[in-house]
């Protein structure tokens, strides 16, 4: 099939056939992109800076105001602090609370806590959540357990 150049069948030059794998130029090859991996991974992770303010304890004697928590229990009931309330009562009577406790600001620009119980269905907690959308609070956040 093919002819051979340079000479007959058996020569010094002949080298033969050779059938056996070379791995070694594979390994160095993987080797050398692994290294440049390990190298340029960290380089990649973006970082973003903050110039975060400092933390300043409130002055002594200073009374710290207490979050206004709902409190969804996971037999249905719906509390804001330890007033029960229900789910079509829930916005006039967080708008009473938050006005009796900072009357300055309007009650849909004043942060509210959700804290659900374990056993809480998700539907349940999204009705919450969608009925204090749909009346304008927006300043809606979630406790959750520590896990320790």
């Amino acid at each position: 099939m093919a002819a051979k150049l340079g000479g007959g069948g058996g020569g010094r030059f002949n080298l033969g056939q050779n059938s056996d794998i070379n791995v070694t130029p594979f390994v160095d090859v993987m080797l050398v992109l692994l290294i440049i991996f390990m190298v340029s991974i960290p380089a990649a992770t973006v970082s973003i800076k903050l110039d975060l303010p400092p933390a300043i304890p409130p002055p002594p004697g200073t009374k710290v105001k207490e979050p206004i928590l709902i409190n969804i229990q996971g037999t249905g009931g719906l509390y804001i602090g330890d007033q029960a309330t229900s789910l079509g009562t829930l916005p006039a009577d967080l708008s009473g609370v938050l006005t009796r406790d900072d009357p300055t600001l309007p009650p849909t620009q004043q942060r509210v806590y959700i804290r659900a119980d374990r056993t809480v269905r998700y539907g349940d907690f999204m009705a919450v959540m969608n009925t204090l959308q749909g009346n304008g609070f927006y300043q809606v956040a979630l406790i959750n357990e520590e896990i320790s």
